[in-house]
């Protein structure tokens, strides 16, 4: 599933070809999405011009003229890219934006159709639905004393705390487990139990791999390709994710797979040891005994 960098990454390459563009068509398939397709808003979004293209945790909002949002989440297999008009049209392709006239068009495919898009008549009602969804903070600008205290009230895993997008918005699978090992913590950790240097290790852990994906054009494992058609290449970095039985890059020990808050975790034994506070350890051995499964 595409996270906060691959987003990143197609709003940084979508931004300069599309600000100033004007939507002039607009067509969806007849396959419903994660959210079905909405008449409504359809006509609200033809005649009116680009203005603006960002991310707010892993959806794309593209701001329009008049105060109207059209924001689409790419789900698990969603590729927002620019194309001709003349260039062939790919399988399941589900959404055709035409620009400038039909020269140009912004097409959404997404095999699996996890992903959606929605419209938003003004600001103030998007961020109305950001806030019920109870959307997260972004990771780069999390205050230390927030997250702090996020970590001290949950009895939840570390690696479930980050996979939570209430907690921080745009983190995955894939950056949960390369910033647990670079902060040299293991996954199955108590969020509770985590000392003040390990929260500040984590908290600084988890941007800089973010920031360092987002250098390399996110990862591409399965379908994810930015803006522009190009794969990512941060995948050809991993310390850990994906590479049970492998080398640690560290110590050489090899990485070891669990599953952790329904999700396949991957980490190193020697460099992430697993130090329990006493009154936790009975609990939290119990809790990853049935987390870990064939």
């Amino acid at each position: 599933m595409p996270e906060l960098p691959e987003v990143e990454t197609v709003v940084r390459e979508l931004r300069p070809q599309l600000v100033g563009r004007r939507i002039t068509a607009l067509e969806v398939s007849r396959h419903r999405l994660r959210r079905p397709w909405s008449a409504d808003w359809l006509p609200q979004l033809i005649g009116r011009r680009i203005t603006a293209v960002r991310r707010r945790g892993k959806w794309i909002i593209l701001e329009l003229a008049d105060d109207q949002h059209f924001v689409l989440h790419l789900g698990m297999t969603g590729q927002l890219r620019l194309h001709p008009a003349l260039e062939q049209l790919a399988a399941h392709t589900h959404l055709i934006a035409r620009l400038d006239g039909g020269r140009k068009q912004l097409r959404f495919r997404d095999v699996r159709r996890f992903g959606c898009a929605l419209w938003f008549g003004s600001r103030k009602l998007l961020e109305e639905f950001f806030k019920e969804a109870r959307l997260g903070p972004e990771p780069f600008a999390v205050d230390s004393r927030y997250w702090r205290q996020q970590l001290a009230r949950t009895k939840r895993c570390l690696k479930a705390v980050l996979l939570d997008q209430r907690v921080l918005a745009g983190i995955g699978n894939i950056y949960a487990d390369e910033a647990l090992f670079q902060a040299r913590i293991h996954p199955a950790k108590l969020a509770k139990d985590s000392s003040g240097a390990e929260s500040a290790r984590l908290r600084q852990a988890v941007t800089q791999v973010l920031n360092r994906a987002i250098a390399r054009r996110g990862s591409s494992i399965r379908d994810y390709v930015d803006g522009s058609g190009r794969q990512g290449e941060y995948q050809k970095e991993f310390r850990v994710y994906g590479r049970a039985g492998q080398p640690c890059p560290r110590c050489r020990g090899p990485i070891e797979r669990i599953r952790l808050a329904g999700r396949s975790t991957y980490f190193c034994p020697r460099c992430q040891p697993l130090r329990l506070k006493k009154e936790s350890a009975r609990s939290s051995d119990t809790s990853q005994k049935r987390a870990i499964g064939p």
